[in-house]
C-alpha cells in the first residue's frame, strides 16, 4: 500500500490575454487553461503527475530538498511564500 502525504502548496493563477495561467514556485511547475476551472483542473493533473513520477523514480526526498522543502520529523513542508506583490520598475523600451 502507498503511504500518502498531504503538502498545502501556493498557487498563483493569472490571466495573459484569453489564458489562465497556474504556477506553483513550491514545485516550480506551471500549466495554461481557457478558464479558470480548466487551468485549476489541469493543475491539479499535473500535480499529481509530478509527483507519480518523482516517487517512481525514487527521487522524492533529493527532488523536494532542491526545490526548498524541508523534512520535519516525517512530513516534508514546501518553502513558504511570504509576499507577493505588485512592483513598478522602469524598463528601457525602443
Amino acid at each position: 500500500m502507498k503511504k500518502i502525504m498531504y503538502a498545502k502548496l501556493p498557487v498563483s493563477i493569472i490571466k495573459e490575454g484569453k489564458k489562465f495561467i497556474a504556477y506553483s514556485p513550491a514545485i516550480d511547475l506551471s500549466t495554461s487553461g481557457r478558464t479558470y476551472s480548466e487551468v485549476k483542473k489541469r493543475f491539479a493533473e499535473i500535480v499529481d503527475i509530478f509527483f507519480d513520477e518523482i516517487s517512481k523514480r525514487g527521487t522524492l526526498e533529493e527532488s523536494l530538498h532542491e526545490l526548498g522543502w524541508k523534512k520535519s520529523q516525517s512530513q516534508w513542508l514546501p518553502p513558504v511564500v511570504i509576499s507577493q506583490e505588485s512592483a513598478l520598475f522602469k524598463m528601457p523600451v525602443r
